[in-house]
């Protein structure tokens, strides 16, 4: 090949190259400049953004929240309905049953901000002093409440404790009225089953919707549901009153621990007692079809004093229970709890109508002691403990779990129950003081009201 001639082909040869690297820059510019192209490099960078952090809430025995961070890599976005921060409520070791894990619950990005979210949790916000408490009078309200809990009819010298209501974060939460009340519940039945603190729920509630007024028109019904003082008992198994006005009903039966009780000896009035933990309370499952709204609670009996006092022995699948983990306490404590859970949301398909709430074990305050130990709950500063609780998951993690995948609304008291140790009964009494202190059991009128209030604002 003659010089000339390689010469002029390396000349052609440089300036297609060259034209080629112009053609690649400017396509390359334009490809820049390309909302697509925009497009589609955010949706590369949407499976590849920054670790999350997933923090885990211990919850101890009496309720208090311990957060610990883990760092995790995610491929799943944020986006602004997603937030960094997510919250794994863990339950105890020793009541470790399987029907379900605790929720994710959803913080904004700065745990420590209180910046207002747009979910409505009843149990987050604070207490407020309010003037217009209480809702009614503990010395008129005798037709409906046991003397031994109006603390207006003790020797108790302050009251303080009365003049408070509480407020939600993000939640509109208006005034009890009685008269709206009756008319939301008109032709429905609201039941109350539970233990003695679900009596006082259901006391609190007849008291606020007659104002504490004598009501004679109210019909007591309790014979309809079979509730009726038997020879011997020193009261009935419960109660229901109907407003004729409006034709409500509230009722409340005695189930302190939401098991089926059936005596072993029908004819021996000592018999002990099958406590069936995998089978709901007889009465609840006969009369479930007539309730429009359903409260149930338990906890506080869940104790070896009171199970042996009791004379109940466990059974599950209808016969004595003899598994020894499900012995323990907490264990056959959370296995009711699951099987009542369980079982209402099957049942739930079959009754549409009806709203079933799961209340939140109420917490005790006794100080320096336990009710038998010389335990006592002697506060008389309201709110001493701090007014807010800003924490997001229940701290009844028992039943926070149970509840979760189900259509059984939680009733979460527990935590804003917890910053008011001055409201208990506390060692005061019609005839004077005593040695020993209930703090377990609240003034009323008091933090049961509010409660019912929080029940009322979720029907």
């Amino acid at each position: 090949m003659k010089i000339g001639n390689w010469y002029n082909f390396r000349g052609i040869h440089v300036s297609l190259s060259l034209f080629a690297l112009v053609i690649f820059t400017t396509l390359l510019w334009i490809w820049e400049e390309n909302p697509m192209a925009v497009t589609l490099r955010s949706t590369q960078q949407w499976y590849h953004m920054p670790s999350e952090f997933h923090v885990q809430v211990l919850v101890d025995s009496v309720g208090t929240a311990k957060l610990e961070k883990s760092e995790e890599k995610s491929p799943i976005p944020i986006t602004e309905n997603r937030t960094k921060l997510q919250v794994d409520i863990v339950r105890p070791s020793a009541v470790d049953l399987k029907p379900a894990k605790f929720p994710k619950t959803q913080y904004n990005q700065d745990v420590r901000s209180s910046s207002r979210s747009e979910v409505c949790n009843h149990a987050k916000g604070r207490w407020v002093a309010d003037s217009r408490r209480p809702l009614y009078s503990g010395f008129s309200c005798k037709q409906w409440l046991s003397p031994m809990w109006s603390c207006r009819m003790t020797q108790r010298p302050d009251f303080s404790f009365e003049g408070y209501r509480w407020q939600p974060e993000n939640c509109d939460m208006p005034e009890f009225d009685r008269s709206t009340f009756l008319r939301k519940m008109q032709d429905k039945t609201i039941a109350f089953i539970g233990d003695s603190l679900g009596r006082q729920q259901f006391q609190s509630l007849m008291c606020m919707v007659t104002g504490g007024e004598e009501t004679p028109e109210v019909v007591n019904v309790g014979w309809e549901y079979g509730l009726v003082k038997h020879r011997g008992a020193i009261r009935p198994d419960g109660w229901a009153y109907r407003f004729p006005e409006t034709n409500t009903t509230i009722l409340y039966y005695w189930s302190a621990s939401l098991c089926d009780l059936q005596p072993l000896n029908s004819r021996d009035k000592l018999s002990n007692i099958a406590m069936h933990l995998d089978r709901p309370p007889a009465f609840m499952s006969q009369f479930l079809h007539r309730f429009d709204v359903l409260v149930l609670n338990t906890g506080h009996h869940w104790n070896r004093g009171k199970i042996t006092g009791n004379r109940w022995i466990m059974h599950v699948d209808g016969k004595p229970d003899e598994d020894k983990n499900i012995e323990e306490i907490a264990n056959a404590k959370n296995l009711t709890i699951y099987s009542v859970a369980r079982w209402l949301d099957l049942q739930l398909v079959s009754h549409p109508r009806l709203k079933v709430f799961f209340r939140t074990i109420s917490p005790r305050h006794f100080f320096n002691g336990d009710w038998n130990t010389g335990g006592a709950c002697d506060n008389k500063i309201p709110l001493s403990n701090g007014s807010e609780v800003m924490q997001e998951g229940s701290s009844d993690p028992t039943i926070e779990g149970a509840l979760k995948g189900t259509k059984v609304n939680i009733l979460d008291i527990t935590a804003i129950s917890q910053l008011r140790d001055e409201a208990h009964m506390s060692r005061y009494t019609i005839r004077g003081t005593l040695n020993s202190s209930d703090c377990l059991h609240w003034c009323l009128p008091g933090i049961p009201d509010t409660w019912n209030e929080l029940l009322v604002a979720q029907i």
